[in-house]
């Protein structure tokens, strides 16, 4: 009996105890629980207000739109008479002309003028243009019209098929904005981005927006022996006639020529690309300067990259067991005209270490006919410093 007593008063005890502290905790919890609510409603208002990013853009779209052209590129009947004859030329040399001819189908002149448009970048105030060289490589007709829909004729100051640029000029007294060239080595993966250009030939000043997806891609859609492929990788949709628009910042600045698109469509399908801002300064004010179109050419070297297992075979004797061992040399070369013999190793060129073949291809592919070169080599344990000047390869 009097463990039932016990068990009772015991049971009292515990219910007294469990009503107080919900009494005393009740309102604490249901703070907590506006707390809660009060961080999940801010956390909404977070997400939801992009204004920076808005204000961003729109400025952003201010300073690059009436930088960007569209451009109309086509032969002239001058060029198509000429072409036509080239092309009589190159059938009357072929051995196997006389069995089959197109003409005999189509009859008369089997030829298609070319043409085309796309968009392009003002360089300078003087109308210096930047552009794609599919654009207007092919052309000697070409009509630019601004943003204000003005229209200018064109003439082509030089190409590069290598990186698939190219430079036009409007022959005018008028000024042009130019747009402000950014540094395309400090764009992030992830970073916003605008594409501007003239997707089709009669929207003028289109801006999409999208991140960079990656840099330095190499693709091969440059149809180039000496092919330079390091384009920046975007999201932004660009679609025909965006081919030499630009690609710019959040600061309105260029970092990038829009080149190609990755589709099985012929239109966007979600990434693009677009020329780094550095290869695009360098390869314009080439042109500018020396004017014409730039002939890529290469060291004419060949070998193997330095390693323990080489240097113990030839026994050389090097500071470092790295560099580029030379086994042969290409006849008329620069490397040859320049003083370069088998069995050297490159060490340095223009003040830049070598480590192996990807080091020289990416000191030296910049480089055109012309351009000087200082090329320090290991000759027999001792180093020698060899001035070289590119030449056109035969």
């Amino acid at each position: 009996m009097k463990t039932y007593v016990q068990l009772i008063i015991s049971g009292f005890i515990g219910g007294l105890v469990v009503f107080a502290g919900f009494i005393f905790f009740s309102p604490r919890q249901q703070q907590g629980q506006e707390e809660i609510s009060k961080a999940h409603f801010v956390s909404q208002n977070g997400a939801i207000t992009p204004a920076a990013a808005t204000a961003d853009f729109v400025e952003s779209a201010k300073k690059s739109t009436g930088s960007v052209v569209h451009i109309f590129a086509q032969e002239s009947d001058e060029q198509i008479l000429q072409n036509q004859r080239k092309q009589r030329e190159r059938r009357r040399m072929d051995p196997f002309g006389d069995f089959f001819n197109l003409e005999d189908f189509f009859g008369g002149n089997f030829y298609t003028p070319k043409n085309g448009s796309g968009s392009g970048v003002i360089y300078s105030a003087d109308g210096y243009i930047i552009t794609n060289n599919h654009v207007v490589g092919f052309a000697d007709d070409i009509t630019v019209t601004d943003a204000a829909g003005k229209k200018f004729k064109a003439k082509k100051v030089g190409t590069d098929a290598s990186t698939d640029l190219a430079v036009i000029k409007i022959e005018s007294a008028d000024s042009f904005s130019p747009m402000k060239i950014g540094d395309s080595e400090k764009v992030q993966v992830g970073e916003w981005v605008l594409a501007v250009g003239n997707p089709f030939g009669y929207l003028t000043s289109t801006v999409t927006a999208g991140i960079v997806s990656a840099k330095g891609r190499s693709l091969d859609i440059i149809q180039n022996e000496k092919a330079i492929e390091e384009f920046i990788q975007t999201d932004a949709a660009i679609n025909p006639g965006n081919s030499g628009g630009a690609l710019v910042n959040l600061q309105g600045e260029l970092i990038g020529i829009n080149t190609a698109i990755a589709t099985p469509t012929g239109v966007f399908a979600g990434y693009s690309f677009a020329i780094p801002s550095r290869i695009v300064k360098k390869v314009v004010d080439d042109i500018i300067e020396n004017g014409g179109n730039i002939e890529r050419t290469s060291l004419g070297v060949g070998g193997y990259d330095v390693n323990e297992e080489l240097v113990r075979e030839f026994g050389l004797q090097l500071r470092s067991n790295k560099g580029f061992y030379v086994e042969e040399i290409e006849r008329k070369s620069a490397a040859q005209m320049g003083g370069l013999l088998p069995g050297d190793v490159i060490i340095e060129i223009n003040g830049k270490e070598i480590n192996n073949y990807d080091d020289i291809d990416q000191v030296m592919k910049l480089n055109k006919v012309g351009d000087k070169v200082s090329i320090r080599v290991n000759r027999a344990g001792k180093e020698i410093l060899l001035p070289v000047q590119l030449r056109k390869s035969f």
